[in-house]
């Protein structure tokens, strides 16, 4: 598999993860909460299996592969989170260090798109990669307010379905960038 078809592929694992993490993150009443977690398990895993395909696909030192690789390890994070037998204070560090490293990854992916030739595909990707980092934040936010005894569940969800849109902008632009 050449590098383009491995970042596409990656990409597009990564999006359709987002995707399965968000329905985990969104309460919906007809399904069991442990289906609900394991959705957010298999998108995490999903998402950081694409993001390290991603990162592997680019064969020089740039940001946007040092932040796929950052994004993995925070996917790798919350991970730990949800299968580990921690308390659930620790469960929910995990799951905002998590999130603060996905978009700690992201913002490096950014910037280096603000360096590429302005084209409508690469401010698609600075729409994309915006979202995802906004998304991101938000969930580690809304972490933060869980630990604290405040509601949020809502921002959760909201960060989550964020992070999924700008995700699927992010896998469409790989899609459409020609092959180097």
């Amino acid at each position: 598999m050449g590098n383009k078809q491995k970042a596409t592929f990656g990409a597009w694992v990564a999006a359709i993860g987002t995707v399965l993490a968000a329905i985990g993150s969104t309460p919906i009443k007809r399904i069991p909460k442990d289906t609900l977690n394991a959705f957010s398990l298999i998108g995490n895993e999903m998402q950081g299996t694409g993001n390290a395909l991603e990162a592997d696909a680019i064969d020089e030192f740039t940001l946007t592969k040092a932040g796929n690789q950052i994004q993995a390890i925070g996917n790798t994070t919350v991970i730990a989170g949800i299968v580990i037998d921690f308390n659930e204070i620790l469960k929910q560090e995990l799951n905002i260090k998590g999130n603060l490293l996905q978009a700690l990854g992201g913002s490096a992916a950014l910037y280096d798109s603000f360096n590429e030739e302005h084209t409508v595909e690469e401010l698609f990707s600075i729409y994309g990669n915006l979202l995802q980092i906004i998304g991101n934040s938000l969930q580690a936010i809304s972490g933060i307010l869980e630990i604290n005894g405040k509601e949020s569940g809502k921002l959760n969800v909201v960060g989550s379905w964020i992070q999924a849109i700008g995700s699927i902008i992010s896998a469409l632009v790989q899609t459409e960038e020609p092959a180097t």
